[in-house]
């Protein structure tokens, strides 16, 4: 039973809403139109930047509020801002160490990015989808948002080195990627400098843990241990599960 009368709602995408890298299921963008019409506030917020998250809504939810890079993006009105970013001696310090352990990376600036991972890694297949930026060297990004280590000699050393000089560290074992954000940057967060304390949320990775934590209806979409205990519902990674469980929600939503 769901007893939230909360209206605003906050999905992650991959692995959530989508499960292919590139769309989402028609069923589950309709479940979510049903919470628009309900009267829900709609929040979309991924590991992705901004740029990214656009290609797979594909001009769905145009009054919806994006979170990207786990927490260091923003975009409210259709306006992409950066609310955290690597300082420059911090950046210099993780280069180091991805030097030392000869990493390849995908490296996020506002809106453009570098990279310097293999020309045939799969996480090629969600960047810039849309075309919509450039590729560049990292030394002309403005800001750096996002850190994305695809290739390393020892991943788990790196993440550990990360954690150690301050970093918000998400080591994806599943994927072999380590996902760095500067500072305590995530999503749950960036929600809150927004002024969004009451939301439900639906989430599938140890990044949203945070964000299913503090919701007050939340739901974990497969069962990635280390979300165990955190959420009040899991439902298959599926799309008809997943949007049967958002139809739910926007008809326990109380009228008016």
């Amino acid at each position: 039973m769901i007893l939230s009368s909360i209206r605003t709602t906050v999905f992650d995408i991959d692995g959530t809403l989508c499960f292919d890298g590139r769309t989402i299921d028609s069923r589950i963008l309709a479940a979510i139109e049903s919470c628009e019409r309900a009267g829900h506030q709609l929040v979309f917020a991924s590991a992705r930047p901004v740029r990214d998250l656009l290609p797979v809504l594909d001009g769905a939810f145009p009054a919806a509020t994006l979170i990207g890079g786990n927490g260091s993006l923003v975009s409210v009105g259709g306006q992409v801002r950066a609310r955290a970013a690597f300082e420059a001696d911090d950046l210099d310090k993780l280069l180091v160490e991805a030097d030392r352990f000869q990493a390849g990376y995908l490296a996020d600036g506002p809106w453009d990015y570098a990279y310097t991972g293999p020309a045939d890694h799969p996480i090629l297949g969600r960047v810039d989808q849309g075309r919509l930026a450039r590729q560049v060297d990292l030394s002309d990004l403005p800001a750096v948002v996002k850190f994305l280590v695809v290739a390393a000699t020892d991943m788990a050393a790196l993440a550990e080195a990360g954690r150690v000089l301050g970093m918000t560290v998400n080591h994806h074992l599943d994927e072999a990627i380590i996902d760095f954000a500067p500072g305590a940057t995530n999503k749950w967060d960036a929600l809150a400098s927004l002024g969004i304390d009451q939301y439900n949320a639906f989430g599938n990775d140890i990044n949203d843990r945070d964000l299913l934590a503090h919701a007050r209806h939340s739901v974990r979409v497969g069962a990635h241990p280390g979300l165990d205990g955190v959420a009040r519902v899991t439902v298959a990674p599926d799309p008809a599960a997943v949007a049967a469980e958002i139809s739910r929600l926007a008809a326990a939503t109380p009228a008016g």
